[in-house]
């Protein structure tokens, strides 16, 4: 039996959870976000908490699929009452970063600007050589980081480009002469 689909998840207080045939629903503060119950899974709120429970923990596929559906409602539920965000350090002489509206405005040693359009529900602030999104679909907070990312992941010789904060670049020496 999945492990993380038999962990209870815990409502805090300002979400409103309703289980409706195939989906949970979580409202709160930030919005609302919705997660599927796949086929042999189901959900039922009781005492401020959602337990979840699979009707055949022999199937792989279905067992799979319970610890799955936990872990999104899990982050539903989460998005919706804090909300999640990633934060972006920039590396590199001149590399900077700036918001206009719903753009992200990069310049990352290129001949051009780099233009990235914000999707609707992520916010981007910048703080110093930060770049902050936000909001509280974690997948989509994910997404849009590691597109940033992608415009100049960090090279190993220098360690210049978008990293995210805390991530180790194993560094290589380079030519000798």
């Amino acid at each position: 039996m999945s492990r993380v689909g038999k962990q209870p998840i815990a409502i805090p207080n300002g979400v409103e959870v309703t289980v409706s045939g195939e989906e949970i629903v979580a409202k709160g503060s930030k919005g609302s976000l919705s997660s599927p119950l796949f086929d042999g899974v189901t959900a039922v709120v009781e005492d401020g908490k959602i337990q979840l429970t699979c009707a055949d923990i022999s199937n792989k596929k279905m067992n799979s699929n319970f610890g799955l559906a936990r872990a999104l409602a899990a982050n539903n539920v989460a998005g919706v009452s804090k909300g999640f965000e990633k934060v972006l350090e920039l590396h590199g002489v001149g590399y900077r970063a700036q918001v206009q509206g719903q753009q992200l405005n990069l310049s990352l040693g290129f001949s051009h600007p780099v233009i990235y359009d914000v999707p609707a529900g992520i916010e981007a602030k910048i703080d110093k050589n930060q770049i902050i999104i936000s909001g509280m679909d974690k997948q989509r907070v994910g997404q849009v980081a590691a597109e940033v990312r992608a415009y100049r992941p960090p090279e190993p010789y220098k360690g210049k480009g978008v990293r995210y904060v805390g991530e180790y670049i194993a560094m290589k020496e380079g030519k000798k002469a």
